[in-house]
């Protein structure tokens, strides 16, 4: 495995797409965080916490389980979170960006709970190779990989590598 963001990158890498969501939004007081569960909510935790040292507003962020919604996994669908996201503006937020499919799990796991005013997505990594037209928002890094290769985020090291399959 070879390491292609270190620690150091990605807290960079999130600070600056959390300068973005502020740049984006004049009232963050109308933003929910979603971290797609399981790679997606350590990098929701640091945006989070990054929009509460740099605003002083405490947003709101919550697990999305897409176990249920994958249209590749036929287990039970998952209960929805009980969130009020009516009129509100949702992030969704994911380590990678590969074929777009966890994105659209995503999308009908948000749509379940209400309408929200807007969906957005933050993704550390966004790797092409798309099978639906799907795009992020926010996109810490574009790296082009072949479909051999997997990106692995570290939640122990906040690190990203990658490997061959």
């Amino acid at each position: 495995m070879k390491q292609v963001l270190d620690s150091i990158q990605v807290s960079k890498t999130l600070k600056r797409l959390t300068h973005e969501i502020i740049e984006r939004h004049d009232d963050l007081n109308g933003i929910v965080l979603f971290g797609i569960r399981s790679k997606g909510l350590p990098i929701a935790k640091i945006v989070k916490k990054n929009l509460e040292v740099f605003t002083g507003i405490d947003v709101p962020l919550y697990e999305l389980d897409i176990r249920g919604y994958r249209d590749d996994d036929k287990k039970v669908p998952q209960k929805p979170v009980k969130v009020d996201i009516k009129d509100k503006n949702v992030i969704l937020i994911d380590d990678v960006l590969y074929t777009g499919r966890s994105v659209r799990a995503a999308l009908d796991a948000v749509v379940d709970m209400a309408r929200p005013s807007k969906i957005e997505f933050l993704v550390l990594v966004d790797r092409g190779h798309r099978e639906l037209p799907i795009r992020a928002d926010y996109v810490g890094k574009n790296m082009p990989t072949s479909h051999d290769e997997v990106l692995i985020f570290d939640t122990d090291e906040l690190a990203m590598y990658i490997k061959n399959k």
